[in-house]
């Protein structure tokens, strides 16, 4: 006859439950603690090299420029000079050359595009009204195709002297930046687009559409306020 074990209700398979579950719990908590520890370790080395290389964007949207202020635009409607570090504040980059005179001030902007949130910078000149430089500071756009706002020439000449003039009393622009299709591109306000990557050229037209109607007609009002207060960007 073959002996049979009896085993016990509620011992062996709920002990081995137990400590497999106490496992997954500890390895779960160890990761997380590696985690946050990576994350705090280079937190500050990624901030810093975000704000690298926004200053060498500002210099690239804002030609002739070697020295920077940052303002930011209060409750009341004034710029005035800032640390930039509160980044939920609306942010702009007072561009200036070696004998202190404004070169034109650079604007952050975002919107979505087709696979992620696009962040751009943009160059202003209150002078010329027009915006004259354009960067992409991040994108996830696909490669290949969406990427193209970032290095076609075609379409990065819409910035270089994309018209956005205001009213007689600089209250408003007087014509909208718009995008347009590839090819359809007739007045000077308007962004063309991009075959292939029609989409992410779309979002660049519709976010510095909304952008200078919202931000410019309050620079170009306080442009006199601009003055330079920081170190001069890299060269």
């Amino acid at each position: 006859m073959n002996a049979h074990k009896t085993i016990a209700p509620g011992t062996t398979g709920i002990e081995g439950s137990g400590k497999m579950l106490k496992a997954m719990v500890g390895i779960g908590v160890l990761c997380a603690l590696l985690i946050v520890m990576t994350y705090e370790g280079t937190r500050g080395r990624i901030e810093t090299l975000k704000a690298e290389a926004l200053e060498a964007a500002i210099f690239e949207v804002l030609p002739g420029t070697t020295r920077m202020t940052i303002y930011e635009l209060g409750g009341e409607g004034i710029f005035t000079p800032s640390d930039g570090k509160d980044r939920s504040k609306t942010l702009v980059y007072a561009g200036f050359d070696e004998q202190g005179a404004l070169t034109g001030i650079g604007v952050e902007a975002s919107g979505q595009g087709y696979a992620d949130i696009i962040r751009i910078l943009y160059g202003y000149d209150p002078f010329t009204q027009t915006i004259i430089g354009f960067y992409v500071l991040e994108s996830k756009e696909t490669p290949g195709l969406g990427d193209k706002i970032e290095k076609d020439a075609n379409f990065l000449a819409n910035f270089d002297a994309l018209d956005v003039s205001l009213s007689d009393d600089f209250s408003r622009m007087v014509n909208p930046v718009i995008p347009v299709k590839s090819g359809a591109k007739t007045k000077p306000w308007e962004v063309e687009g991009i075959t292939g990557a029609t989409i992410s050229s779309r979002t660049i037209g519709n976010i510095i559409g909304e952008s200078s109607a919202r931000l410019i007609p309050t620079i170009y009002q306080q442009q006199d306020n601009f003055k330079p207060h920081h170190k001069p960007l890299p060269k």
